[in-house]
């Protein structure tokens, strides 16, 4: 989609914007002419129309200060692995962060509030993850701002971490090499829970969306694409794409757990709230997102096949 000249009026704040997500959103942002503040921490993003912020998630002074003259506010900084000798934690980033953003922008008279949480977000959620999300939701609902949340399933596109590690394990490029694990239920592992992945220039649209209408103030959307299928399905459809050829194979839910009591989590390439996630469904009802948007997000297979030439020997061309 061609970037417009910018609309000098129009701005927006973005919290997240050098990643995989915020990239996306940036860009469907700059179509549509606005202006873009983007608060980084290191290296500034080179795109015209797209101003770098150097700054802290927690300094909210300069958040504050950041944030005025701008239209809405999109939240997107989140964490799906802990290092808590660096600070890196659930409820530092997720609750603490998603607070000093959402105060910062109460203060600066931002009108707008866009909030990244997830599918499975709950206060009674098992998970770490999932419980600070939901938290990070009740600050903003609290907060008087006119909000919209997004809760995605899981994120999908061809220059995204998930699908690299995908297509890794597709090529044989990655541990455990030989197969394509999923974490399964039953004894051995053999039943898969369900995913309803969704395409990345999908959750771009309807960020974008939420910040020019009215009509999602006050909502909480369950953004997840049309297609449902079990984790083996999804891996099949990566594999067969690329023309290769892999076996699946379902990792116990309760070893993966005991996996994580024993074993530093630098030993693993997962957590113990990822494993409990996985042991729920990751779905929703794409009907009542597409009465929400207007628009049905796509599914899968339709997204995937397209934008798979990207992905050679499991890494993206563009990265």
């Amino acid at each position: 989609m061609p970037e417009h000249s910018p609309d000098l009026s129009k701005q927006v704040f973005v919290t997240g914007g050098s990643g995989f997500v915020g990239s996306a959103i940036i860009g469907a942002l700059l179509a549509r002419g606005w202006r873009v503040r983007a608060l980084v921490r290191r290296s500034p993003i080179n795109r015209a129309g797209v101003e770098s912020v150097r700054g802290d998630l927690f300094d909210t002074a300069a958040l504050e200060q950041a944030m005025r003259g701008c239209d809405a506010v999109i939240h997107l900084i989140g964490i799906i692995r802990e290092t808590p000798a660096t600070g890196q934690t659930f409820a530092r980033v997720h609750v603490e962060g998603a607070k000093c953003v959402i105060d910062a922008a109460k203060r600066a008279g931002v009108p707008r509030f866009i909030h990244m949480s997830a599918l499975g977000a709950r206060p009674d959620s098992a998970s770490d993850y999932a419980r600070t999300k939901a938290q990070a939701e009740s600050h903003l609902r609290a907060s008087g701002l006119a909000y919209t949340i997004f809760r995605p399933s899981v994120i999908h596109g061809p220059h995204g971490e998930f699908m690299r590690m995908v297509a890794d394990w597709a090529n044989g490029k990655a541990m455990p090499y030989l197969f394509m694990p999923y974490f399964g239920a039953g004894l051995l592992g053999q039943t898969s829970r369900l995913l309803q992945p969704v395409f990345i220039d999908d959750v771009a649209r309807a960020f974008a969306d939420a910040v020019e209408r009215e009509d999602l103030v006050g909502s909480t959307i369950e953004l997840v694409g049309s297609q449902r299928m079990t984790w083996p399905r999804l891996y099949a459809i990566v594999a067969a794409t690329l023309g290769r050829r892999r076996p699946r194979m379902g990792i116990p839910i309760w070893y993966a757990k005991a996996l994580t009591r024993v074993l530093p989590a630098s030993w693993l390439p997962f957590n113990r709230s990822q494993v409990v996630m996985a042991s729920e469904d990751n779905v929703a009802d794409v009907d009542v997102a597409e009465r929400a948007l207007g628009w049905r997000p796509r599914g899968f297979e339709e997204t995937f096949r397209p934008t798979a030439s990207v992905m050679t020997n499991g890494v993206s061309e563009q990265l």
